[in-house]
């Protein structure tokens, strides 16, 4: 998809509504509405669009299947859920968990941000579900190189209660001076 077919897309979706699935038949025609957001080699066009290139299967299917139940709500990903069959969901998360995940060039944090972070990692305990490198696992996203914005988006939606499709992460960010917040997303991002 070129970059001009992907901003009518986008385009599109803002006049029309977001584009559904029931037309796209091939996974790659189903992949390439997600492209529109997310980017097609993985980049989002959208700083507060999460990476999901390379992101763990368990964990896209989870979100999926929450946008479509509706326990996780957002504007564009909710409606393009509903229409989606758990087929869909599966194959959608096993297509885009088996992509490299992207080089965003974000700026690697400096020493004392780092070791903020990693002494609120000691405190908060996120390697303990997301894994030593921060990579996730089976249903725990990947949180290192993921967007800098989206990672603070996702912890004030945590601490606001918006997205309240995990009540632990909610409960744990709002526990979690925001000092040490802002230190963990500065340094994950840079991972």
């Amino acid at each position: 998809m070129s970059v001009r077919s992907l901003w009518w897309s986008v385009l599109l979706a803002a006049i029309c509504g977001p584009p559904t699935f029931a037309s796209a038949q091939s996974i790659d025609e189903k992949v390439q509405i997600c492209a529109g957001c997310h980017g097609e080699k993985g980049v989002p066009q959208d700083v507060n669009t999460p990476v999901i290139w390379g992101q763990k299967e368990g964990y896209l299917y989870i979100q999926l299947r929450d946008f479509k139940r509706q326990t996780r709500k957002h504007e564009i990903m909710s409606p393009i859920a509903a229409s989606l069959a758990r087929d869909d969901m599966l194959a959608i998360a096993a297509y885009f968990s088996a992509k490299p995940w992207p080089d965003l060039g974000q700026k690697s944090a400096p020493k004392d941000v780092a070791t903020r972070a990693l002494r609120a990692n000691g405190s908060v305990g996120c390697t303990g579900c997301h894994l030593d490198q921060w990579q996730g696992d089976g249903t725990v996203p990947r949180l290192a190189g993921q967007r800098r914005e989206y990672l603070a988006k996702t912890i004030a939606d945590f601490r606001s209660r918006a997205r309240g499709n995990n009540p632990g992460m909610t409960d744990l960010m709002l526990a979690t001076d925001p000092g040490d917040l802002a230190a963990l997303v500065n340094y994950l991002a840079g991972l």
